[in-house]
């Protein structure tokens, strides 16, 4: 009779975490120097009241840390010209700190003699926390180097005003990730099947997200070309002729501030496809207004020139350079039509300077006798129709 084999059943053994292991193996590692083992042996042998002292002087070396480590890199980083590292002194303080508490945590739990189930969930947990400190403090890092690398930037430099925030969002993701993978090896949890399933749902989110991710794209897209910037007014040619301030340009949506004070959010893929009239691009950011007015048949066209002239040069709104110019643009049915071509400083100013601009031109004509024709109709009767008997 042929011997039957049985297959073994297969073992499934958690994944190594080397950052888990390397912790465990700190904490077994760590013993009472010999100048402290006569205070260790006045505390007795319970092994909580060890515990509660090792923490106290865990506890004791955070506040030193705090207290003069880091005013000495404040007082250090102080003497150079730039402000970034005293940036990241302040940011590092909070993440050092408790690292150094959390550490004293567990080196405290194994000295109190925890069952190794608990210190290995209380290292996995500190872990996670100090891990969380950490990438905060990596973010807020590469936010403010992001930030000194654009102020610097030259005008066609990778990282500029324009792409500041495409790099910091994709600095924030990146170190996210990254933080999560930690986290999760922290606690031994295989990435395997995390990787795979996120594929498989990652094209499923992309067939059922296709409109965000088309506004995702053109966030992108506007972003790498800047064909506007914060605080520009600018012009939608999609019929609606939509006129507003850029407040906000985000990975998904752009928003405007019109001139009624309202905020349009507008998503970045009609952004992407529609003709886009940047009124402060250009050379500079003035902006030309024209005030166009009519004269009747037989007024002076060198009066007319002269007073549309005053008006600009009297004006405290109108720029000197580029100068106002006065064009003689059409014989009209009824005028001989003008235009008054000045700049402003900025497009926000287009509705006011036109309203004092039309406002000084009309009192202008009127003091100099120039008439400004209107819409009138003369009768002429031939002859008056003769009444019956």
């Amino acid at each position: 009779m042929a011997d039957e084999t049985t297959a073994a059943e297969p073992t499934i053994k958690p994944i190594d975490s080397a950052l888990t292991s390397g912790v465990e193996r700190l904490i077994d590692r760590i013993d009472v120097p010999a100048p402290l083992r006569p205070a260790a042996e006045l505390l007795g042998n319970n092994p909580w009241v060890r515990g509660v002292a090792v923490l106290a002087i865990f506890v004791l070396l955070a506040k030193i840390v705090e207290w003069i480590l880091i005013p000495m890199l404040r007082r250090l980083a102080a003497r150079t010209t730039t402000q970034v590292d005293d940036m990241l002194v302040d940011h590092v303080r909070k993440p050092l700190f408790w690292s150094i508490i959390l550490l004293g945590t567990l080196v405290a739990a194994s000295v109190a003699g925890a069952s190794e189930t608990v210190l290995s969930l209380m290292i996995s947990a500190a872990l996670s926390i100090v891990i969380v400190l950490w990438m905060l403090f990596a973010i807020r890092a590469a936010r403010l180097f992001l930030a000194v690398s654009s102020s610097r930037a030259k005008p066609h430099a990778l990282v500029r005003p324009q792409t500041l925030p495409l790099f910091m969002n994709l600095a924030a993701i990146a170190i996210f990730v990254l933080g999560v993978y930690f986290v999760f090896n922290a606690w031994r949890i295989d990435m395997t099947a995390w990787l795979a399933s996120a594929g498989i749902a990652g094209i499923a989110i992309g067939f059922a997200a296709k409109d965000t991710l088309a506004n995702l794209f053109s966030g992108v897209f506007i972003m790498a070309d800047s064909p506007y910037k914060i605080g520009d007014y600018v012009v939608l040619d999609d019929g609606g002729g939509l006129r507003g301030k850029v407040t906000h340009i985000g990975i998904r949506s752009t928003r405007l501030l019109t001139r009624d004070d309202v905020e349009v959010t507008i998503p970045n893929s009609i952004m992407g496809n529609t003709k886009v009239v940047n009124e402060s691009g250009g050379p500079h950011e003035k902006f030309r207004i024209r005030v166009a007015v009519g004269a009747a048949y037989g007024s002076d066209i060198d009066q007319v020139r002269a007073a549309l002239m005053a008006v600009a040069n009297e004006s405290d709104d109108v720029c000197r350079e580029p100068e106002p110019r006065v064009r003689f643009r059409a014989f009209g049915a009824s005028s001989l039509d003008f235009q008054l071509l000045c700049w402003v400083d900025n497009p926000e100013q287009r509705g006011r300077v036109l309203d004092n601009l039309n406002t000084a031109v009309y009192k202008r004509f009127r003091d100099e006798g120039i008439e400004i024709p209107y819409a009138k109709q003369d009768v002429f009767i031939k002859e008056m129709p003769q009444r019956d008997g």
